[in-house]
């Protein structure tokens, strides 16, 4: 294929990728809650990177969830804490690549942002990371709204929540493709805002350092 027609298409796919995000999202977290259907990777990069960061944000809901049951000890959470914060790293780090993956394409599309192009807060990234949790709310208040032993009131209000959750998700997806947009045309400025997370790292958390007698 041209290099020419092979950037078209690459920034057509930039382009096309937030509309795909609710289906995929969906898509993933039913077949991760019903194992007898599994979701094939896909062999998109991007898509990968996508997958693995809403895997992340789905173990971390479950984790969650064990974290608050009313009937777990101190041991139990304890070890879903460790887990939480090891999950909670991973999504980060897979939140940061989705924004590298994104630079990357607009270098190889030879995009340069215009003189004194703004930027924005929230990057690529970290809007992704908030539809799939958005696609998680969704599913679980959708879960509520079907419960067969909860009363109709009960149902009603996860019925009202869920409408508001699906409403900002149609926001959200807009607001992407918008900055995607701005993104391609060199509108706005992309930076990748690095978390450095220093809780899980043993030169930087006083807790850990100081167990180990470092001064």
């Amino acid at each position: 294929m041209p290099q020419g027609k092979r950037r078209a298409r690459e920034g057509d796919g930039i382009l096309r990728l937030p509309a795909r995000l609710t289906s995929l999202h969906d898509a993933w977290t039913r077949a991760w809650h019903s194992p007898a259907s599994p979701v094939e990777p896909d062999p998109e990069p991007l898509l990968s990177v996508v997958r693995e960061q809403h895997r992340r944000n789905f173990d971390l809901w479950h984790e969650e969830d064990q974290a608050r049951a009313p009937g777990a000890g101190d041991s139990a959470i304890a070890g879903v804490k460790r887990r939480i914060d090891a999950l909670n790293q991973e999504r980060t780090d897979f939140t940061e690549r989705l924004d590298e993956a994104v630079t990357g394409a607009l270098k190889r599309l030879r995009v340069r942002p215009r003189a004194r192009a703004p930027w924005n807060s929230e990057t690529p990234g970290a809007a992704i990371d908030r539809l799939s949790i958005l696609s998680l709310r969704i599913y679980h208040m959708r879960e509520e709204e079907e419960r067969a032993d909860a009363t109709e009131a009960h149902r009603h209000a996860c019925r009202a929540r869920r409408r508001i959750l699906e409403r900002q998700r149609r926001d959200l997806v807009a607001a992407l493709r918008w900055l995607f947009q701005d993104l391609l045309r060199g509108r706005k400025a992309l930076r990748t805002y690095r978390h450095f997370k220093m809780y899980n790292d043993a030169a930087l958390n006083p807790a850990i350092y100081r167990s180990k007698g470092a001064r």
